[in-house]
């Protein structure tokens, strides 16, 4: 008796699982159907599935806007990614390193301050920001969306290192110290490699954020050539007059393809770097 009401139960929460993954799925199963039909059957038919699936909306939208390719915003988009994720990486992994193995004066006050920069709104440092870049000559360049990310401004990839690193025994770091080896090397040689879930967890994050920036990005860039992902998929939509809403969607699945990729690819580390990093520090 009881193991039928077990298995009652287990049925009953399966069904209510999958129930709600539908429903949490269906947008997106919808926006992929959408990108098969054409302009009016996309809101004025009620059937889910295309009655005349086509593909010319993946080819008008590849095509791309103001005389630019949709490849051409995928690699600008690319292009900031990659800059990002690996400056990222060294910067934030220095940084964590730091906090997490060297002793030095006023390390917890600095760890504390740079804790509290993860609760400063992106909205009130925008401002100061952007003058900033202005002055430069910065504004409508990649370099406002690039540079920062080598001075280690991630606050939250800087804590999950630190909390991976800190698990790290101190021991096994001290040892090639005895050989001779210096700050550095043993940052370089063994905490590196040792912090290989972590980093792959941070670069993942860096690339999810950074491919779906849009916020950043508009306000930065000016220029059509310059244009990424998401400021391209806006240009699909015009206000003011006709909206190729088949583009749209069928860009928009194109531009969920890299993410699904670098997720699928990397899950394990992801999963490891992020259990590893919280859970245990």
């Amino acid at each position: 008796m009881i193991l039928r009401s077990r298995k009652i139960n287990t049925l009953i929460y399966h069904v209510c699982v999958i129930i709600f993954g539908f429903f949490m799925v269906y947008p997106l199963l919808w926006m992929v159907s959408a990108s098969f039909k054409n302009e009016l059957d996309i809101f004025q038919g009620i059937s889910f599935l295309p009655k005349e699936p086509t593909i010319a909306n993946y080819i008008n939208g590849w095509n791309g806007v103001s005389g630019y390719s949709f490849a051409r915003f995928l690699l600008n988009s690319f292009f900031i990614v990659i800059l990002n994720i690996i400056g990222t990486i060294i910067s934030s992994s220095m940084a964590a390193y730091a906090f997490a193995k060297l002793k030095f004066k006023l390390s917890r006050v600095l760890f504390s301050v740079m804790m509290l920069t993860m609760m400063l709104p992106f909205h009130v440092r925008l401002i100061p920001q952007y003058i900033i870049f202005n002055k430069l000559g910065w504004i409508n360049t990649f370099l406002p969306l690039t540079v920062p990310a080598f001075f280690a401004v991630g606050g939250f990839d800087v804590f999950l290192m630190v909390q991976f690193m800190r698990t790290l025994s101190n021991e096994l770091l001290e040892a090639p110290r005895l050989d001779g080896c210096n700050t550095f090397d043993i940052y370089l040689r063994f905490v590196l490699p040792l912090s290989t879930p972590v980093l792959v967890t941070v670069a993942i994050f860096t690339f999810i954020w950074g491919w779906n920036d849009f916020m950043s990005q508009m306000i930065y860039l000016s220029s059509p050539a310059l244009f990424t992902v998401s400021l391209a998929l806006r240009m699909f939509v015009d206000a003011t007059g006709q909206s190729s809403w088949g583009s749209l969607f069928a860009m928009s699945c194109v531009s969920l393809v890299p993410m699904f990729i670098v997720f699928i690819v990397f899950q394990r580390y992801l999963i490891e770097g992020i259990t590893s990093g919280s859970l245990k520090g």
